[in-house]
């Protein structure tokens, strides 16, 4: 998102806000290096330089993509996560998955080789807890640590600079990392220690699951009754039944239209570190399961790429 783009975003208040905080910035501002540039991170990134105020160098495995986004903000782009890292206060990893992890944070020229003893690692990947664990120990065997911080809110939530994270790790550390954070989140959260905020978001993707699943079910329903869905909506949204997913996604899914926010290959990956994490710890998600082997189905109908809403276009298939 361009930086003009950004400050409209921004309300009257964070504008005052701003404003009457510029010699104060000058001395908070941090050094920071941003990993990965994709639909989250090339937001994300965006709202660390210019509602943070950072000076942030980048690295993307496409080089052109990090020197597209120093052309829109500014900053610095570099050809290893090592050398974007070096120097910097705080460095942000943003990725695919647990592998793709590893491969900018502890392999060679990864984030570890080229931060400075006291930086702080903050992985907004959603992974594993398991490597959110690993990466801890690993930030402190080089004298830094590590915050597990993923995120809710999708692509627009990036692109607004609202989204909700939750972290795991040191107190001492989150506080210090928290007014970095702030820049492009609405909540931030710490809820426990190393590999907590990656089991909180696991709890954020069950609850996403079945509530996606039981609009999908209630619109279908409905639409087999006869009912006009939108007025139907427009009464209960305001009761029990209402939620974010229904104000925001009802609309496009009585259209038919799923290109809008997470893709089904995405919320596949999400759940099967959930299904992952219950067999070893014994929680029973039946229902979790259930719906994932629905969002399999979707994919078989080729909507690998369609927004988790269409589970209804699953209940609708001739």
């Amino acid at each position: 998102m361009h930086p003009r783009r950004l400050r409209e975003t921004l309300s009257p208040e964070w504008i005052i806000r701003y404003t009457s905080c510029q010699i104060c910035r000058r001395f908070s501002m941090a050094k920071v290096a941003f990993i990965g540039l994709g639909v989250m991170g090339y937001p994300m990134a965006g709202h660390l330089k210019v509602k943070g105020g950072h000076e942030v160098a980048v690295y993307n495995r496409t080089f052109a993509k990090a020197e597209k986004w120093v052309a829109e903000f500014g900053g610095t782009a570099h050809p290893t996560p090592a050398e974007a890292a070096a120097d910097a206060d705080f460095v942000f990893t943003c990725v695919g998955n647990d592998d793709d992890l590893r491969s900018v944070t502890t392999a060679r020229d990864g984030v570890l080789d080229g931060m400075k003893p006291g930086a702080i690692l903050i992985d907004n990947t959603t992974a594993s807890a398991e490597v959110a664990r690993e990466l801890d120990a690993a930030a402190r065997a080089k004298g830094c640590h590590f915050i597990d911080a993923p995120v809710s809110g999708g692509q627009a939530g990036a692109e607004n600079g609202v989204l909700t994270v939750m972290c795991g790790g040191a107190e001492a550390d989150f506080e210090k990392a928290r007014p970095v954070i702030d820049a492009y989140a609405r909540m931030v959260g710490l809820m426990g220690a190393a590999g907590a905020g990656q089991l909180a978001k696991m709890v954020n993707q069950i609850c996403v699951a079945g509530v996606v699943q039981g609009l999908a079910e209630g619109i279908h329903f409905g639409k087999q009754a006869g009912l006009d869905m939108e007025a139907v909506i427009e009464v209960i949204s305001k009761g029990a039944a209402g939620s974010w997913q229904m104000d925001n996604r009802h609309k496009t899914m009585l259209a038919g239209k799923y290109d809008f926010g997470f893709a089904i290959d995405w919320m596949r990956k999400d759940l099967g570190i959930v299904l992952s994490e219950a067999r070893r710890n014994g929680a029973k998600l039946p229902t979790t399961a259930l719906i994932d082997q629905f969002y399999g189905d979707v994919q078989d109908m080729g909507g690998n790429r369609w927004d988790t809403s269409s589970l209804l276009a699953r209940l609708e298939r001739k």
